[in-house]
């Protein structure tokens, strides 16, 4: 299918998060600061594992692949936010095809990386006993590259269906980048088919895999109950607590946003922000920063940095 739009139609204006005029200079220092973090705490996390023989486990292998998609996806939209606070607030047409193919990409693959995630700790928590069998390194490595290759051809079909289009009125997208539903509102043509494709493929999809991710976590809660120790209940519990807080910070934004595809409200933009920027920044710290082995290697880690720069 080949991309249609007005031959004098070279960028689009992004206008950012609503009412917002007034907050930009500290909005800008806050985003800053979370771009920041998000990079080094993932960057830090991928390094640690790496780094540690302990580690080196199903379940932190897959961490490794949420990490890089964490860095990606902030990287698709937090620098051309930032630049439309200080600096200009049009992206060329080109560069609005690219970020929404790589948002999308990135975001479907964490989508399916947390339910096979979760899948992991099932196994982990209530059939241990079959654990390394299910999770071998060859499943593990076909569950990774399922999610890439997946969200790859997702993220394609959307961004083809989306720029197919005709684009011959507004170049004003009421949005914080370029998504689909905002795009979709500034078409000539009918959208009644990429919509429904919208609701079916992302909005669907995402529901399912929340519901699977909740399911999952009700076994897991159930063999947790099971366990008589009460230190080690506890411990596990508090695990599972804090990754199904990340897990609704991720799906709920998304599902809500992604089921509503005939809306394209301008809230959304705002929540919209909590599974690009807070999730990504968060993963590292609720997931594995908690772990004592992982603490260790990044505090050696920041302490050569420190040294090295004195």
């Amino acid at each position: 299918m080949e991309m249609s739009r007005d031959p004098f139609l070279t960028e689009f204006i992004l206008r950012g998060i609503p009412h917002t005029k007034n907050l930009r200079l500290p909005l800008t220092i806050l985003f800053s600061f979370i771009y920041i973090f998000t990079c080094l705490g993932n960057f830090f996390l991928m390094v640690a594992v790496q780094k540690t023989p302990a580690l080196q486990t199903p379940m932190y292998f897959f961490l490794t692949n949420l990490s890089f998609l964490d860095i990606c996806l902030s990287s698709v939209t937090l620098p051309k936010l930032l630049g439309n606070f200080l600096f200009a607030k049009t992206i060329p047409f080109t560069g609005c095809v690219c970020q929404l193919y790589f948002f999308h990409f990135l975001a479907s693959c964490e989508c399916f990386l947390y339910t096979v995630m979760v899948y992991d700790r099932y196994l982990a928590i209530c059939r241990p006993l079959y654990y390394s069998n299910l999770m071998s390194w060859r499943i593990c490595t076909s569950f990774a590259f399922g999610c890439w290759l997946t969200g790859s051809l997702h993220s394609m079909t959307h961004t083809i269906l989306t720029f197919s289009l005709s684009y011959c009125g507004s170049n004003e997208i009421d949005y914080f980048f370029c998504d689909i539903i905002p795009v979709l509102k500034l078409a000539c043509d009918d959208t009644t088919v990429n919509k429904s494709v919208t609701l079916a493929n992302i909005g669907a999809i995402a529901l399912l895999c929340f519901i699977l991710i909740l399911a999952s976590y009700i076994h897991i809660l159930i063999a947790i109950l099971k366990i008589k120790t009460v230190d080690a209940k506890k411990k596990t519990f508090s695990t599972c607590a804090s990754h199904m807080i990340v897990v609704l910070l991720f799906y709920v934004p998304c599902v809500f946003i992604y089921m509503r595809p005939y809306s394209g409200s301008s809230v959304d933009s705002t929540i919209a922000i909590f599974y690009t920027l807070i999730t990504p920044l968060l993963n590292p710290v609720i997931y594995s920063l908690r772990n004592k082995e992982v603490k260790v290697v990044v505090k050696k880690m920041v302490k050569g940095i420190c040294l090295y720069k004195t």
